[in-house]
């Protein structure tokens, strides 16, 4: 398959991964592709100045996340928060890749209601973009907020990670005719766009996948060393993952045959993450058995592992709906209901120590089945 970029004009971003393409012999892996699309600085996705987050593609927008829904995301999620802040003993909150603050500026208004006015906010972000973005949105906080490009060596306090994980870079894994190969990207015959080429590897899932039929997947190595990094440099504290995925076995089931990558633009989706490069999310669904065994293996202790439906009614989000009109419950339905983000979206949550019954895996938790 042979993509091109938008009106076949070379552009920055093109050229840089054409440089990075020819310097590595002609050949890229997949995820070395996704990390350039994404994250290159000033020309990658996350790094460009598109609008990315909203309701509507008339904004501008791309994909609405959760707290863009609805401000009762962030205020549930903070009944946790608070619980983890008192049961650690500590006073600030960690969020990673905090998209247009809203999640931020939700979970600050929750915790001054609490009285928890005391409490800091430190946001890493590798986007200067997206920072200023959350700058504006979180003026009236100015003197509790600070901005990271990049993790601190140590660190104290209560992780928040709201679709972090998905976007982190992937392997992407094809096993043809029997044997695997890792999928990488070349130069396409034109010399104007990308197209696939595989590699053989000795690279396999974490698990082996029954059959005979060809097979796509992904491997998480990144996101693995994500966790395992914090793990190490979380000195006291906990935290809680969100995103859309599955423990292992469902993840590499023989019938989830097309791999999980998926983009998104205008709040359109399509599978295709060689063309429109740079103008569009690239995302993989997370395999939470790996994260869990990535922060296990580190020192973590595991709190819970259940869906986003599960841990919000656990952390009280009907008697916040019982409080709003029916437009704002409407909204928030959809963070709950099983065909929309309910079941599709999981949390995990980790502690430094001793665990606790934390109060968003009271019902349902799901920890067995990782």
């Amino acid at each position: 398959m042979t993509t091109k970029t938008p009106n076949s004009l070379p552009t920055a971003l093109d050229h840089l991964i054409a440089r990075a393409v020819e310097r590595a012999g002609g050949w890229i892996g997949f995820d070395r592709f996704m990390a350039l699309a994404l994250y290159a600085p000033g020309l990658g996705y996350y790094a460009n100045t598109s609008a990315k987050f909203g309701h509507m593609p008339s904004s501008g927008s791309d994909f609405v996340t959760a707290p863009e829904l609805t401000p009762m995301f962030g205020q549930t999620l903070a009944a946790q928060v608070a619980e983890a802040l008192e049961k650690t003993g500590t006073d600030t909150v960690w969020e990673f890749g905090a998209g247009s603050g809203a999640l931020a500026v939700q979970l600050l208004h929750a915790l001054d209601e609490m009285g928890r006015s005391d409490v800091r906010y430190r946001i890493v972000d590798l986007s200067g973009t997206l920072r200023e973005r959350q700058q504006q949105a979180l003026v009236r906080y100015a003197d509790r907020v600070e901005w990271l490009a990049e993790l601190p060596e140590a660190m104290q306090g209560v992780v928040v990670g709201n679709e972090v994980l998905d976007a982190m870079p992937v392997q992407q894994l094809a096993r043809v005719a029997g044997q695997w190969f890792e999928r990488g990207v070349v130069r396409n015959a034109q010399g104007d766009g990308w197209t696939w080429a595989d590699r053989a590897t000795e690279l396999r899932p974490p698990l082996d996948v029954p059959g005979e039929h060809d097979y796509l997947t992904e491997v998480h190595p990144q996101a693995q060393a994500f966790i395992a990094t914090l793990a190490d440099r979380l000195e006291k504290g906990a935290a809680f993952l969100i995103d859309y995925g599955f423990p292992e076995s469902e993840y590499y089931h023989p019938q989830r045959h097309m791999g999980t990558v998926m983009c998104h633009r205008a709040h359109q989706a399509d599978g295709d993450p060689l063309a429109d490069v740079g103008y569009k999310d690239i995302t993989a669904h997370v395999d939470f058995t790996g994260i869990a065994l990535a922060g296990q293996n580190a020192g973590f202790e595991v709190l819970g592992y259940t869906s986003q439906a599960r841990f919000l009614l656990n952390c009280g989000l009907l008697s916040k709906m019982e409080q709003g009109t029916t437009a704002e419950r409407a909204m928030a339905a959809r963070l709950i209901h099983e065909h929309e983000m309910g079941e599709l979206f999981k949390v995990v949550g980790f502690a430094v120590g001793e665990p606790w019954d934390a109060m968003g895996f009271a019902e349902g938790d799901r920890s067995h089945t990782l």
